[in-house]
């Protein structure tokens, strides 16, 4: 029995693929509909560990005056998430335990969204998308901001680099 690899790929694939969490149009999004946005912390928003940069915080309080609720959401504990939280002025949930769809949800419940107006943000594919699409949620894969990361991660990476070669071959093919 041969199995078609892309297909059993497709389900870590993100909706979209871009280089920054900061390069998204949310002005965009939100013309199309979409109230809440759920973001990864580490590496999606700011290096691995750091807190709340200008940026980030910047990012929050434009898309507070475009209209969107927001959460993060992160498998840290609460000692790294909360206070990173409270610096961008969102909602959290913490050991969140992604990929498992339970948190996302409890995302968009605190929000007041649901899986057709949300969007999630993450860098990591094997974590977050995997669980943002089981959920249900369209998905942004970001490349990481900081390349030195823990081994675990590192190791997730090379078989990231895997799906995403079939990625963008689908992607390829489907503009042929």
């Amino acid at each position: 029995m041969q199995i078609d690899m892309a297909f059993f790929l497709e389900r870590f694939y993100p909706g979209d693929y871009v280089d920054s969490t900061y390069d998204i149009d949310y002005e965009v999004l939100y013309s199309q509909g979409f109230r809440g946005i759920i973001f990864d912390i580490d590496n999606t928003l700011v290096e691995h560990g750091m807190p709340a940069t200008g940026r980030a915080v910047e990012l929050f309080e434009r898309l507070r005056r475009t209209g969107f609720d927001t959460c993060v959401i992160s498998n840290n504990k609460e000692p790294r998430v909360a206070p990173f939280a409270n610096e961008v002025g969102t909602k959290y949930i913490y050991d969140a335990k992604k990929p498992s769809t339970k948190n996302y949800i409890k995302a968009m419940q605190l929000m007041g969204t649901d899986r057709s107006d949300t969007i999630f943000v993450g860098d990591q594919l094997f974590t977050d998308v995997w669980g943002a699409n089981r959920a249900g949620i369209r998905t942004y894969l970001v490349k990481p901001i900081d390349r030195h990361e823990e081994i675990q991660i590192i190791l997730k990476r090379y078989l990231e680099k895997i799906v995403l070669w079939f990625y963008a071959r689908s992607k390829k093919d489907r503009r042929s």
